[in-house]
């Protein structure tokens, strides 16, 4: 038993001290830094003044006034305090440090720059891609016979003299 015992307090400093318990976490100020390098304020800022117009055009009787006082900064503030502590959980400050170094890079900045339009581009040609998979799914399982030709299930014949499901007690 005491053999075991000593096994296992070795696997409990052995993971301690590699795992990533270990690794520093990074300080607020150093995942701000992050946010800033990687624009997040005009990001969640460019965001919120969509949400404000949607929510304008969706309930009219609201005046602009109030919607230009919603898109304010601390709103963006706010919402960033509340990411760093996630940031924190997920990387160290050694990741931090190297996100850092890469988002201060040309190619980071470029990566900022291009990703919102590379994902909006992505999004199209996945929707279009759903799209065609859909449509030749439903063509195949028309031509099986397992939908009909509204693209539903056939109804299934009715039984006769079959007698109903019993009634299910409260």
């Amino acid at each position: 038993m005491h053999k075991w015992a000593g096994m296992a307090a070795a696997a409990v400093l052995a993971l301690g001290a590699g795992g990533p318990a270990a690794a520093a976490q990074p300080s607020t100020q150093q995942v701000r830094e992050l946010f800033e390098v990687m624009h997040l304020n005009q990001m969640f800022g460019q965001m919120n003044t969509q949400m404000a117009g949607v929510m304008g055009q969706a309930v009219p009787c609201v005046p602009a006034s109030y919607w230009q006082g919603f898109i304010d900064a601390s709103g963006t503030e706010q919402l960033l305090d509340k990411m760093v502590p996630i940031y924190q959980q997920h990387f160290t400050a050694k990741d931090v440090a190297g996100l850092l170094k890469f988002y201060k890079s040309e190619l980071g900045q470029k990566v900022i720059t291009q990703m919102p339009l590379t994902m909006a581009e992505g999004m199209k040609i996945g929707q279009q891609w759903g799209r065609q998979r859909g449509e030749q799914m439903i063509r195949e399982l028309q031509q099986k016979g397992t939908l009909d030709s509204n693209g539903r299930c056939p109804a299934s014949p009715a039984v006769s003299g079959s007698a109903p499901p019993p009634a299910t007690s409260r």
